[in-house]
């Protein structure tokens, strides 16, 4: 080998490496392109699961171990009394919403790991939002609409 062809082996050995692979899947989170949604979503996990951690410990505690009746006291009249104070509504709707868009985030993820054709993609991911949205609705109206009279 000469040295005057060592500048074109040197840039034929470069190129297949100056470029990422991922940078070639049209599918993959690490493109230019592909905004930052990925890493929106990533920090989404991270702060809505502490925010659950507090939040479901919180509720178990109230509702299990504040006092010695434990299970014995949840009834409709129990419920009925802590839906009419706007702080436990918050409470449990921002548990829902949040268990529900971080479990819902996470189902994506395995989707978008384990579905190999685009079209199967699409669907379950579909399927994945239709059932989120009817899930977070549901509970949302339960919840708001609920009338404490009713349960006494």
């Amino acid at each position: 080998m000469t040295t005057a062809n060592a500048p074109k082996l040197a840039k034929t050995l470069l190129k297949s490496y100056d470029r990422p692979a991922s940078l070639d899947n049209p599918r993959s989170p690490h493109r230019p392109d592909a905004g930052n949604f990925e890493k929106y979503a990533w920090i989404f996990m991270r702060l809505s699961g502490v925010a659950l951690l507090v939040l479901t410990f919180g509720h178990v505690f109230i509702m299990l171990a504040l006092d010695s009746h434990g299970v014995h006291r949840i009834n409709a009249a129990f419920v009925a009394a802590r839906w009419k104070q706007p702080f436990w509504q918050c409470w449990d709707l921002l548990m829902l919403w949040l268990a529900q868009l971080h479990g819902g985030n996470g189902l994506r993820t395995i989707i978008s790991d384990y579905a190999k054709k685009d079209q199967t993609r699409f669907w379950l991911n579909t399927l994945l939002l239709i059932s989120m949205i009817f899930i977070v609705g549901l509970g949302t109206y339960a919840l708001l609409t609920f009338d404490p009279s009713t349960a006494a």
